[in-house]
Parts: C-alpha cells; structure tokens; sequence
C-alpha cells in the first residue's frame, strides 16, 4: 500500500508542476524539468533531512520513468484538460499522500513528535514551494489565501505520529485524508491564517 500512494503522490505532484510550466508556456523540456522537480523535490528534502542519501526516489528508476510520462502527457493533452481546478485537485491530493509518507518516513528514523511533524510537513509542500519558485511565483506556502496548506499538511502528520502505533495503512490513509479534508474545508469556509497588520 505504501509504495502505491509513494506513486500515486509523485505522479500527481508531477502533473501540477507541468500544468505551472504548461501556464507559464514553459517548452516541452522546461515542462518536464518542473514535473520532475515538483514530483520528487518534496520527497529529496525529507530523506535529506532524514539521513537518507541519496533520496530514494532517485533510486527507483520506474517511479522516474513515470514521472516523465506524466510530464509529457501534460505537455500533449493539456489542451483537454481544466488547467486551474485540475491544478488544485492534483496538488491536494499530493499535499494529503506526500505529509502522510513523510511522517511516516519520520518515524521510521526515529523522530519525535515535532521532527515527524517537520518531516510530514517538509515532505508535503517541498515540490509545490520548488515548483512555484522556478515558475516564477512567490511560494503559495507564504501568504496563501482562502485555504490551508502548509498548515494542514502539518495536522495531518500530527495525527498519523498520534496513530502510528496501530495498523500503519490505517494511519497513512487517516493522515493523507485529514490533510485533503482540512485544505479542501478550509477553501469551502474561506479561512486563512492571520497575517500582520501594517500601516498603509
């Protein structure tokens, strides 16, 4: 199960950074550089921070393979595709996977509670901050607006260090689904973080 969701999260992840640079009108190799990048940078910063070198998506040949296939279906069919509400329903559902693997991935390693929230936390919004970086925004991550993101990600890894002492599936799936059902509520109720008041 878990190697499942490590590939549904990249492949997902992958299809938001090439709907960025397909946005962008990036070309065909600037499409599949930020796919690739959004799909594995998340997941390189976890291992990194977690001793793992070098980060096993880098290893796993297949999972790059598909994360190139991704990126160029992208680049033929986007024409077919709402690009706006596709972006956000793909880069939830990665949000959700990738906090949850990362915690995880914490655990393994043996953090605490705040590292494996960290770890959960870095894992779920790496790609989406390399990926907003390189296509020429500011980090959604800083001052997003309508929803929660970077936050949600963090209660979601929260919750799956909380349960991890019973069925690991259960937990995976319990903090992916917390992460998509805070970010997805929070845009229905239109809540955002403060942010400070400065004069004008």
């Amino acid at each position: 199960m878990e190697q499942l969701l490590v590939y549904v999260g990249t492949v997902t992840f992958a299809v938001t950074g090439a709907l960025a640079a397909v946005r962008k009108r990036f070309d065909l190799v600037g499409v599949l550089i930020l796919a690739a990048v959004t799909a594995v940078g998340g997941g390189s910063i976890r291992d990194v921070v977690a001793g793992i070198i070098p980060p096993a998506s880098l290893l796993d040949e297949t999972l790059l393979w598909v994360v190139f296939s991704a990126g160029l279906a992208v680049f033929l069919l986007h024409r077919f595709v709402p690009t706006g509400r596709t972006l956000y329903a793909f880069d939830t559902i990665s949000l959700g996977l990738f906090a949850a693997l990362g915690a995880q991935r914490g655990i393994e390693v043996g953090f605490g509670f705040w590292g494996t929230v960290f770890a959960g936390a870095i894992s779920g919004v790496g790609g989406g901050v390399i990926r907003d970086v390189l296509s020429g925004e500011v980090p959604g991550v800083m001052y997003r607006s309508g929803d929660l993101y970077a936050s949600a990600a963090a209660i979601g890894a929260a919750t799956l260090y909380l349960l991890h002492g019973i069925e690991p599936t259960v937990a995976l799936l319990t903090g992916a689904g917390l992460t998509i059902a805070i970010r997805i509520g929070s845009r229905l109720a239109g809540l955002r973080l403060p942010v400070p008041r400065t004069e004008t």
